[in-house]
């Protein structure tokens, strides 16, 4: 699974480390970032709260979190929620930024950013414009829709590694959300299990 970061405003309870390798101090860090999106306005299970305070509250964990790390680049895809949010957050620090998105700018904006409460449309305009001018927005158009996301999971592992390389340093995976898996088809469990699968250590921010 993954191990526990808390920020200095966690107070959730600290779970047992869930990842083998226990990793101290780093710099120089990559981070690959997958995470929850915020709850929809009738969501029966609360996983990321769409309230300022949550999302101001996940804002601040994920920018200490890029701290702790000495982090010097990011990979992410550009939902509302985590990756948003780790976007900007990485952006104010200066960080090399990539975005990973299944389909279409527009597409991608109006399915999986737009369509939950907050004014995350004009971040992600911001983000994805931003990044598009550096050559750092990665399109897949994958030929099936139900296999996408699943894909954009492998091609942030995918260039978190490419940078690594490039840059000399070493890759850590972020998995934010409130800290167990929905089912079956939920894609940020599936993120953590794929990092490990590369051999990447995954940290865990929550969401609640």
């Amino acid at each position: 699974m993954g191990e526990h970061f808390d920020s200095p405003d966690s107070f959730a309870p600290r779970p047992e480390p869930r990842c083998a390798t226990l990793i101290g101090p780093r710099f120089g860090m990559i981070i690959a970032l997958a995470g929850r999106r915020v709850d929809a306005i009738a969501a029966k299970q609360l996983r990321f709260s769409p309230a300022l305070e949550s999302v101001n509250r996940v804002r601040h964990r994920i920018r200490a979190f890029l701290i702790s790390q000495g982090s010097v680049a990011l990979v992410s895809s550009a939902a509302c929620g985590a990756d948003l949010l780790g976007q900007q957050e990485a952006g104010a620090l200066g960080l090399r930024r990539k975005i990973v998105l299944p389909f279409g700018v527009a597409k991608f904006r109006s399915s999986s950013v737009t369509d939950r409460p907050g004014d995350w449309g004009a971040l992600y305009d911001a983000v994805v414009n931003d990044l598009k001018a550096g050559g750092d927005l990665i399109i897949l158009r994958p030929k099936e829709d139900k296999s996408a996301y699943a894909e954009v999971n492998h091609r942030i592992i995918a260039e978190a590694q490419a940078l690594a390389s490039q840059l000399q340093h070493p890759v850590t995976a972020v998995r934010i959300w409130e800290g167990q898996s929905r089912g079956e088809d939920d894609i940020t469990e599936e993120f953590g299990d794929c990092a490990l699968k590369a051999g990447i250590p995954v940290m865990e921010i929550l969401t609640i």
